[in-house]
């Protein structure tokens, strides 16, 4: 009863709230290793940078449902910054942690990550989903079910670390026979004052020779980050070309790592694969070559095995090119990539009982009230996969309607991807669709 009893109360406290998002962040997801050694073994029990998430039910009811995990914070994990991702989250929630309130999420079939250094403390944590049915359930495609909260997890940085990247591996842009590794590394200082931060990277080949190695120190004012560039360039890699269809498309790994008076301090291990998709003419084209797609409609399954196969079989039907209806988890993209895969990636975005009523407020589309929960989907999409090979083109949503915000959403992706061609098949014509 006195659990039933707090989560009516934490279900009108949320509700009693505008929803925060000051506590989410959108950045690339990725796992900071302490060795190169457990990076490269992807042992993330053994990086000491992170602490499984899973919370257990405490009470439900009609209107929701209260989960909650204890979560001890060991005192060095204080002199940094605190982050959660949260995965397989069963429905929307809101997230509370100490009884305060970081944030609200509607689409729960898209992973979220969080930044909890204001509200958590050394030593024991309560952090609190309030489940609930969701005020925008109409935006959500169908997802597939999983085990709840599965791949959820607390990770820690140091103040002066690696905030996010964009990674690509292209060719020369003056049409020589090369590649160029184009990286940029966003360095952060969380301290409230200026601070010297040394962030790098190495490249080896697909057969496993070290081609290239750089770090670079930067300073960054307290609170703030700093993008650092590197455009290094890779021979040898037209012989290498990452391409739909290869038996064993050839994957480039990447370490990227900070360091702090000669000591290294994160390993972020990532592949890259050589090529570039661009839109040109109203054709999606790759190393200067149109591609010919295949595709089917496909969601992850319960887990990488069962996907593995399915996809195996897929491209053994000729299918070349993936489209999910929403965000999927990040081993799916590195599936794709290994296997030779295609991914049109989409924003949960699914809404086509009204997509045909087009005054302000009938289609959910053409809704201004609606606008940021558009531009978040979108976002949280466009982050979760951008760095990843398989991608060549975004969609903004399934058929549902047009309006003001599929407009706004066409805008800001179009203003941070320059490459990839942005699609919206319920666009009718109008501008917001390249293709």
């Amino acid at each position: 009863m006195k659990r039933t009893i707090l989560l009516a109360a934490a279900l009108f406290a949320t509700a009693a709230v505008a929803a925060q998002q000051a506590g989410r962040i959108y950045r690339t997801e990725v796992i900071p290793y302490d060795t190169r050694h457990d990076a490269e073994a992807r042992n993330r029990a053994g990086s000491g940078h992170t602490i499984d998430f899973a919370p257990r039910t405490l009470a439900s009811t009609g209107e929701g449902e209260l989960a909650e995990a204890r979560i001890e914070i060991p005192y060095v994990w204080t002199d940094g910054e605190v982050y959660l991702h949260l995965e397989n989250v069963p429905s929307a929630y809101a997230l509370w942690v100490n009884d305060t309130l970081v944030g609200k999420v509607e689409d729960y079939a898209t992973p979220a990550e969080f930044l909890l250094t204001p509200a958590i403390r050394e030593g024991a944590n309560t952090i609190r989903l309030i489940r609930y049915p969701g005020q925008r359930a109409q935006l959500n495609a169908p997802s597939v079910a999983r085990t709840p909260y599965e791949n959820s997890y607390l990770y820690y940085q140091n103040k002066r670390s690696i905030r996010d990247f964009e990674i690509a591996l292209v060719p020369d842009s003056a049409g020589r026979n090369f590649g160029v590794l184009d990286l940029r590394i966003i360095a952060q200082n969380a301290f409230n004052y200026e601070e010297p931060v040394e962030v790098g990277y190495d490249i080896y080949s697909p057969q496993g020779k070290l081609l290239d190695f750089n770090i670079v120190e930067v300073r960054i004012p307290g609170r703030s980050t700093d993008t650092v560039r590197f455009r290094p360039y890779i021979y040898h890699t037209f012989e290498n070309k990452w391409e739909a269809g290869a038996k064993n498309p050839p994957l480039y790994r990447v370490m990227l790592f900070s360091r702090r008076q000669g000591a290294y301090k994160e390993y972020m291990p990532l592949r890259v694969g050589f090529g570039k998709t661009e839109l040109r003419d109203g054709k999606i084209v790759r190393l200067g070559k149109e591609l010919k797609i295949n595709a089917s409609t496909y969601n992850a399954g319960a887990d990488r095995k069962t996907t593995l196969t399915q996809l195996k079989a897929l491209r053994a039907k000729g299918v070349n090119t993936i489209a999910p209806d929403y965000p999927q988890p990040a081993w799916f993209y590195e599936l794709c990539d290994e296997l030779g895969l295609y991914v049109i990636d989409r924003a949960n975005i699914d809404a086509p009982e009204k997509r045909d009523d087009r005054r302000v407020g009938g289609t959910p589309s053409n809704d201004p009230a609606l606008a940021g929960e558009f531009l978040e989907r979108v976002k949280a999409m466009y982050y979760r996969s951008r760095n990843f090979t398989s991608v060549i083109a975004y969609a903004l949503g399934g058929d549902s309607g047009n309006g003001y915000n599929m407009y706004k959403a066409y805008e800001w992706l179009k203003g941070v991807e320059k490459s990839r061609p942005v699609i919206y098949a319920g666009a009718d014509g109008e501008w917001n669709t390249d293709l």
